[in-house]
């Protein structure tokens, strides 16, 4: 089982990852696309990270939208580094 963090130690790790923000015990971040296809592109490459990680996103679209919201299930829905590195990940996804 995964330990969750403190709220100290979310901020610390939130200040590397612009516009990302800890709610509702999740870290949740809203992505802007040019089109439809171009959000779904990227729900398609978060699918493959997080079968890698074995750590499966909320990921809610609509049209060039995409919301995504992260917590540890095992950890009784909270935030754990689990998430924080999930979230690097999806950065990266997203700059490519």
């Amino acid at each position: 089982m995964a330990d969750p963090l403190s709220n100290d130690q979310i901020a610390d790790e939130l200040s590397e990852l612009p516009g990302w923000s800890h709610e509702n015990n999740k870290l949740t971040k809203e992505f802007e696309f040019d089109n439809f296809r171009d959000a779904m592109a990227f729900i398609n490459r978060i699918a493959f990270e997080a079968e890698e990680q074995v750590h499966h996103p909320e990921i809610f679209n609509v049209y060039n939208t995409v919301n995504i919201s992260l917590s540890t299930h095992d950890a009784g829905g909270k935030v754990t580094e689990k998430d924080i590195k999930f979230a690097k990940t999806i950065e990266s996804l997203f700059n490519k």
